[in-house]
C-alpha cells in the first residue's frame, strides 16, 4: 500500500470558520477567506404577514410560544429511524438556507422551535421552514 503525505496549512481565521477544502489539481488544502457578501438578515414578520403567514401553521399544529416570539412544534414518529430521517431532511434545508432549527431529540418524538436570533423573532425564513416541516412529516 502506498500512503501520499500532503502538505494541508491553515491560518487562524479558517481554522476558526472550519473553511477548508481541498484542491484536486494539487493535493494541498486550500483555505476559503469569509465572504465580503453575508447573507442579508431576515426581517422580522410585520403584523399582516404574521396574519397571513402564520395563521396556516397554527391551525397545523404550530403554537406561539409564551415568553419569545418564536413557534413551536412536536412532532412523533414511529421510531427513532423515521425521527432521525426527518431531521436529516431538515438539516439539508438548514444548511442550503443558513437557518438552523432549535430541536430536542428522544427516540420518536422530536420537538421543535423556529425564531430568527438575528431579528429577535420570527421571519419568512422560519416560516419556509415549518412549511418544509411539516410538507415532510409523515
Amino acid at each position: 500500500m502506498k500512503i501520499a503525505a500532503q502538505n494541508i496549512t491553515i491560518n487562524a481565521t479558517a481554522a476558526s470558520t472550519n473553511r477548508v477544502s481541498r484542491s484536486q489539481t494539487t493535493g494541498f488544502a486550500s483555505v476559503s477567506t469569509p465572504s465580503t457578501n453575508k447573507r442579508k438578515m431576515a426581517d422580522k414578520l410585520n403584523a399582516e404577514e404574521r396574519t397571513s403567514l402564520l395563521n396556516p401553521l397554527l391551525e397545523s399544529g404550530w403554537k406561539v410560544q409564551s415568553d419569545r416570539d418564536a413557534i413551536i412544534k412536536e412532532f412523533q414518529f414511529k421510531d427513532f429511524n423515521q425521527a432521525f430521517g426527518f431531521m436529516t431532511r431538515v438539516a439539508l434545508l438548514a444548511e442550503k438556507m443558513d437557518h438552523h432549527p432549535e430541536w430536542f431529540n428522544v427516540y420518536n418524538k422530536l420537538q421543535v422551535t423556529l425564531s430568527s436570533h438575528d431579528v429577535n423573532g420570527l421571519s419568512k425564513r422560519d416560516i419556509r421552514m415549518a412549511k418544509f416541516m411539516d410538507e415532510n412529516f409523515k
